[in-house]
């Protein structure tokens, strides 16, 4: 395969000098950055992970070595990731936990299939399409909506992941939970990220268990070092241990849940317990596409990521990126061209399929993303693309919709191949950092509805992706499964950045498939992201001198800091032997750890 053994404009020495000048730029850079809503950790160096047998990458490091101790016991990827997950919920709290939803896309190595199961947060029953709206019919300011009851929805990562062990796990299911609840009872050290997220949220003390939880006795924010426990949590999740999913659905969780959410903030939200009790994880079909041979495969509708990253790879088909450099002004230009077209036709036609119809096959069928490919211009940026017109466009929908939804990154990713050579990709999230800030029974519940889009309607036309009771919101989560030829596991990979996930996964692809990149090299080169807008260009990178020159393509340019989070694992052949090479996002503390 062309990315075991190195791609064909790839120089080692070049690379070096690039990958050092982005760590020395970033680390310079850092202290200067204005924070995003989840914001870096720094910039630290990392190598690629090595292993033979299995491997398991999170964002946290005590959630890999949960996953690494699951899987020395002969569990599977899914109970590697189940265990992760409650790691997370404790030690990354911020970003995902049991008070939220994620998407799972499984690799099963004996008959070569791939699933996916959408564990996203539902709409309550009593939401309403104009719930963001304020007295003058005017969409609500984002973080008046974020914090707070009304931004809660329907939690389903429990839901789902209970369905995905029951087909694929190997351990027994109350043992997964051991790690997280022994670091809820003896407690975990605060890393500098937590501490410095803590500090610069200016809503979290507004939530009494969570200021109790998050602040010292001072009232200052829990320091880097400090251990904390939970035995809240702990009790949580043995209970959900020991009783399963249901537990967690139906009961006094299920009650407490819907009486914080009731009672949460300046605008409670409609949460009920029997929302809980009907929540459902769901199987559906993956979105797959090929790309120089390979089978890309990600999650579909509600999530965008599958259908957006699959166009985007679809468009670069067209183009020889083999021979273009990294980080050169022709590549990010090309990318940036094609990830206009795939966001330009997401925010037309993608939202939940089981509200929305969502034309799939038409979206990354070869002919039309051949067509959508004629539409860039190596000399002259398109400015901002409009929607196609994919071939199975069988049914009406108006030429001009509204969309005008905010997807804030605060999300977490765990990729993992186990010792039978299955793989997940799971990208998981409560939204915004720390989500709604409504703290329940030691977890942090999810402010998902502002997924959707605030304004239901412009005129007479509806936006697919407006709120509806039981509905999902749409994401741009894309947890992606790559096989080879022959079916086998390439590339375990996801990121989280709210709607720049889908560049985020672009570029690693791109960089590992057509450049021979091992997976550490790719996820470490520098971000640059358009989603049908601006382009914008990693703060302290080498990225900084193509401003220029693609400014006079046409492009509006933005310096950020870009602050990606990728995971993900590779599957190297050579002969009969078999490496996994595992990749972290320097931006972040994650790790990836094996046998």
């Amino acid at each position: 395969m062309r990315f075991a053994t190195g791609g064909r404009n790839c120089f080692r020495a070049a690379l070096t000098i690039c990958l050092t000048a982005v760590l020395l730029g970033a680390t310079a850079g850092f202290a200067q950055t204005r924070p995003q809503p989840e914001g870096p950790s720094g910039f630290a160096p990392r190598k690629a992970a090595l292993a033979h047998r299995y491997m398991a990458a999170a964002a946290n490091p005590l959630a890999a070595a949960a996953g690494q101790e699951i899987l020395r016991k002969g569990g599977s990827a899914v109970d590697a990731v189940i265990a992760m997950q409650m790691v997370l919920t404790l030690v990354e709290p911020q970003s995902s936990g049991i008070g939220g939803g994620a998407f799972l896309v499984h690799y099963d190595a004996s008959n070569r299939t791939i699933e996916t199961y959408d564990g996203r947060e539902t709409a309550p029953a009593a939401a309403t399409s104009d719930m963001f709206l304020d007295a003058e019919g005017k969409p609500q300011p984002f973080a008046e909506a974020a914090a707070g009851g009304i931004a809660v929805g329907t939690p389903g990562v429990l839901r789902m992941l209970e369905l995905a062990h029951r087909e694929h796990g190997r351990l027994p299911w109350p043992r997964l939970f051991e790690p997280a609840i022994r670091l809820a009872q003896e407690g975990f050290l605060v890393s500098r990220r937590l501490s410095r997220l803590i500090a610069e949220n200016r809503q979290l003390r507004d939530f009494p268990a969570a200021r109790i939880y998050f602040y010292d006795a001072n009232g200052e924010p829990r320091a880097v070092g400090a251990r904390l426990t939970n035995p809240a949590l702990a009790e949580t999740l043995r209970l959900v241990a020991n009783g399963g999913a249901s537990v967690f659905y139906k009961g006094p969780i299920a009650d407490d849940i819907a009486a914080a959410v009731r009672a949460g903030g300046a605008r409670p939200g409609q949460l009920a317990a029997s929302d809980l009790a009907g929540y459902q994880a769901v199987k559906r079909p993956p979105v797959c596409g090929v790309y120089r041979e390979l089978r890309v495969c990600g999650m579909g509708p509600p999530s965008s990521g599958g259908i957006a990253v699959a166009q985007t790879l679809g468009i670069l088909e067209n183009f020889d990126l083999a021979a273009m450099t990294p980080g050169s002004l022709e590549t990010v230009h090309l990318i940036s061209e094609a990830t206009k077209l795939a966001f330009a036709d997401r925010a037309r036609y993608v939202a939940d399929s089981d509200f929305v119809p969502v034309p799939v096959a038409g979206l990354i069928a070869p002919r039309y993303l051949a067509q959508r490919a004629s539409l860039i211009d190596p000399k002259i940026s398109m400015g901002r693309a409009e929607a196609g017109r994919p071939g199975d466009f069988s049914f009406r929908l108006p030429e001009r919709t509204v969309d005008d939804t905010i997807e804030i990154p605060a999300t977490s990713h765990i990729s993992v191949v186990d010792a039978a050579g299955n793989s997940i990709a799971m990208t998981t999230s409560i939204e915004q950092a720390f989500g709604s800030r409504i703290m329940v029974r030691g977890f942090l519940l999810n402010n998902q509805m502002t997924d959707f889009a605030f304004r239901p309607r412009d005129g007479e036309t509806l936006a697919p992706n407006r709120v509806e009771p039981g509905k999902r919101p749409r994401s741009s989560m894309a947890p992606t499964i790559v096989t080879d030829r022959q079916g086998r596991l390439a590339l375990s990979v996801g990121s989280v950045g709210g709607s720049r996930i889908i560049p985020y996964v672009v570029e690693t692809l791109v960089a590992v498939l057509d450049w021979g990149l091992d997976m550490q090299q790719a996820i470490s080169l520098p971000r640059h992201t358009n989603l049908n807008g601006a382009t914008d260009l990693e703060r302290g990178t080498p990225l900084l001198g193509l401003a220029d020159g693609l400014r006079a393509l046409g492009h509006t340019v933005e310096i950020l800091p870009l602050t990606s989070g990728t995971q993900g694992i590779a599957v190297v052949r050579r002969g009969s032997k078999t490496r996994l090479i595992g990749g972290v996002d320097p931006r972040r503390e994650g790790r990836a750890l094996g046998d």
